[in-house]
C-alpha cells in the first residue's frame, strides 16, 4: 500500500467534530442547532396562532413570488437528481461500493427495509391521493386544458395516469435516495456524524464543523417539521373524514365538510401522543413493528380492491401507465410551461399547483426521509440501495393508484357512482369509493380498516420525524432517547399541524412548506455534487491503494 505522503490522492476526511453540550438539559445536543431550531418553529406557531390574518397574507404573498420565480429551479433540480441516482447505480464500479465497511451486513431484512421505506416515505399521501390524484387529473390535466380530450371521459384516463406516475414515481424517490445516500455513505463508510451537514463534507471538509454546518442542520430541521406537517395535515383531514364515515358524530365536520377544530385537536392528541410513545421505543422496536403492520394492512386493502373492485382494469392501467410513463418521462419532467400562447396561463397554474408543489414537498420531506433511509440502509451497496429505494416503492405506489384509483374511475365512467366520488373532497374520496363499491355494513368495516391503516401510517411518519430531528440536533448521535426533547418535538409538530389546519386549512401548511423547502433545495443540489465527488475520489483511492473507510484510515495511521 502506498503511504499517504506519496499517494496521488489523500485519504478521505474521517472526522467531523461537532460541539455538543456535556451536561444539563442539552446534554449530548448541539445547542447551536437545537435552540435556533426550536425558536424558529415556536415563532412560526405563535405567529399562526396569535396573528392569523398577518400570517396568512404574508405567507400567501411569499408563496406567489417563490412558486412562480423558482418553478424552473424545482423542475430541473429534481430531473437532475433522478439522473445522478441512476448514474451512480448503473456505473459498475460505483454501484458496487458499500454504504459502510466492505464486511458490513444490512441491519434489517428486505421486507422490513421496504416496509419502513414505504411507511415513512409516502404511506399517508398514498392513502389520500390513491383516488384523489387520478380523479383530479381525470377531470383536468394539460391535455384537457389544451382541448385535445374531454374531461371525465374514457380518453382522459391514460393521461391522468401519466401525470399521476410522474408525481409519485422516480422523481419523489430519487430525491429521498439522493439525500439518504449523501448522508449514509459518509456516515457509515467514513465514520462521520449521521446528520445533514455530513453529506456536504466531501465538498467543504471541516468547514461543516462550524457555523455553516449549523445553518444547514437548522434549515433541515425546520424543513423536516414543515414537510411532515403537510403530510400530517392531509392524514388528519382523511382520518377525521373516515371517523365521520363511521358515524362517530356530527361534531367531527364543519358545515362546509372540513374537519372541525375539536376533531383536529382530538385527532392530534391521539396520533401525536402515540407517535411520541413509539419514538421513545426507538427504530428497532416501535417503528419497525408499526411499519410491518402498515405493509400487511396495505396489502390486505389492495387485495380487497383487486378482488371486488376493478382489478383487471387496474392491472391494465398499470401496464399501460408504465409504458406511457417511461415514454413521456423526459418531456414531462423537463417541460416548463409559460404563459405565452393559447391556454398558457392555465397550463402554468396547473404545473404550479401540481408538479412544482410536489417537487417542493419531496424536497422539504427529504431531510427526514433521507436521514431515515440512511439510518436503516447500512451495509447495502449503492446499486441495491438506489434501485431498492427508487424502484420498489414507486411500483408499489403505481400499483396502489391504478387498482384503487382505477376502481374509482371505473365507477364514475360506468355511471354507478353518479358523481358521488368525483364530487367528494379529496380526503373523503377513498371512503366515497368504498361506499359505492360495497354494501353499507361491509363498507363500514373496510372504512374502519382504512382509518386504522391511516392511523398507523400517521404514527410511523410522525415518530420517525421526531427521532430524525433529535438525531440532527444530537450531532448524529442515534443512541440516546432524550425523552424531554422527543416530547417537545412531538408537541411542536402537533401545534404546527393544528394551528394551520384550524386557522388556515391545509393550504396554509402547503404554503409554509413550499417556502421552507426553498433553502433546503440548495442543500440538496450541493449534496448531489458532493456524493458524486465522494464516489469518484473513492474509486481513485481504491485504484491507488489509498484507504476509503474510517477503519482503513485508522489502520494506515497506526502503521506510521
Amino acid at each position: 500500500m502506498s503511504s499517504e505522503s506519496d499517494a496521488p490522492i489523500a485519504p478521505p476526511l474521517v472526522e467531523l467534530p461537532i460541539n455538543t453540550h456535556d451536561r444539563g438539559f442539552y446534554d449530548g445536543f448541539s445547542r447551536a442547532v437545537t435552540i435556533p431550531s426550536k425558536i424558529i418553529v415556536s415563532l412560526l406557531i405563535m405567529w399562526a396562532i396569535f396573528f392569523p390574518v398577518s400570517a396568512s397574507e404574508t405567507l400567501s404573498a411569499a408563496n406567489s413570488t417563490i412558486i412562480s420565480s423558482f418553478a424552473g429551479w424545482y423542475v430541473y433540480l429534481v430531473a437532475a437528481l433522478v439522473v445522478v441516482c441512476f448514474l451512480l447505480a448503473l456505473w459498475p464500479s460505483a454501484g458496487s461500493l458499500k454504504i459502510g465497511a466492505p464486511d458490513d451486513e444490512p441491519e434489517f431484512g428486505r421486507f422490513s427495509w421496504f416496509a419502513m421505506l414505504f411507511g415513512a416515505g409516502i404511506g399517508i399521501g398514498m392513502l389520500t391521493y390513491s383516488t384523489g390524484e387520478p380523479l383530479a387529473h381525470f377531470a383536468n390535466n394539460p391535455d384537457i386544458i389544451r382541448g385535445t380530450i374531454e374531461p371525465l371521459s374514457a380518453g382522459a384516463v391514460r393521461p391522468a395516469y401519466s401525470y399521476t406516475f410522474l408525481h409519485w414515481g422516480l422523481a419523489a424517490w430519487a430525491t429521498y435516495a439522493l439525500v439518504g445516500l449523501a448522508i449514509g455513505y459518509v456516515a457509515y463508510r467514513r465514520g462521520l456524524p449521521l446528520t445533514i451537514r455530513s453529506g456536504l463534507a466531501p465538498l467543504f471538509g471541516l468547514k461543516m464543523s462550524g457555523i455553516w454546518g449549523h445553518v444547514i442542520d437548522i434549515v433541515a430541521v425546520v424543513a423536516t417539521i414543515l414537510g411532515v406537517a403537510v403530510t400530517m395535515g392531509f392524514g388528519v383531514e382523511q382520518f377525521v373524514a373516515g371517523l365521520a364515515r363511521l358515524g362517530l358524530g356530527d361534531w367531527l365536520l364543519d358545515p362546509d365538510g372540513s374537519s372541525s377544530a375539536a376533531a383536529v385537536i382530538v385527532s392530534l392528541v391521539v396520533l401525536v401522543g402515540a407517535s411520541t410513545i413509539s419514538a421513545l421505543s426507538g427504530v428497532g422496536r416501535g417503528i419497525k413493528w408499526l411499519s410491518n403492520l402498515n405493509m400487511g394492512l396495505s396489502f390486505a386493502l389492495l387485495a380487497l380492491f383487486l378482488v371486488v373492485g376493478s382489478g383487471l382494469l387496474g392491472l391494465e392501467l398499470l401496464g399501460v401507465g408504465l409504458w406511457d410513463y417511461m415514454r413521456t418521462i423526459a418531456p414531462n419532467s423537463l417541460t416548463l410551461f409559460d404563459e405565452a400562447g393559447p391556454n398558457g396561463a392555465e397550463l402554468v397554474q396547473w404545473q404550479l399547483d401540481w408538479s412544482v408543489f410536489y417537487w417542493a414537498w419531496w424536497i422539504a420531506f427529504a431531510p427526514f426521509v433521507g436521514m431515515f433511509i440512511a439510518r436503516i440502509s447500512r451495509g447495502r451497496s449503492i446499486r441495491e440501495y438506489v434501485l431498492g429505494v427508487i424502484l420498489v416503492p414507486s411500483l408499489m405506489c403505481f400499483t396502489w393508484m391504478t387498482i384503487v384509483g382505477g376502481t374509482a374511475i371505473d365507477l364514475e365512467l360506468s355511471g354507478v357512482a353518479g358523481g358521488s366520488i368525483v364530487g367528494a373532497g379529496i380526503s373523503d374520496q377513498l371512503f366515497a369509493t368504498l361506499a359505492v363499491l360495497l354494501s353499507p355494513g361491509v363498507a363500514s368495516v373496510v372504512s374502519g380498516l382504512v382509518v386504522l391503516l391511516l392511523m398507523t401510517y400517521l404514527v410511523t411518519s410522525a415518530d420517525s420525524a421526531i427521532l430524525i430531528v433529535n438525531t440532527i440536533n444530537g450531532a448524529g448521535d442515534t443512541s440516546g432517547q432524550r425523552r424531554r426533547h422527543i416530547v417537545f418535538w412531538g408537541a411542536a409538530l402537533a401545534f404546527v399541524v393544528g394551528s394551520m389546519l384550524i386557522l388556515g386549512g391545509i393550504d396554509a401548511i402547503r404554503i409554509t412548506m413550499i417556502i421552507g423547502a426553498l433553502p433546503f433545495s440548495v442543500v440538496v443540489a450541493l449534496m448531489a455534487i458532493s456524493i458524486v465527488k465522494a464516489v469518484i475520489y473513492d474509486l481513485r483511492r481504491k485504484k491507488h491503494g489509498v484507504p476509503t473507510t474510517a477503519a482503513g484510515c485508522a489502520d494506515l495511521a497506526a502503521t506510521k
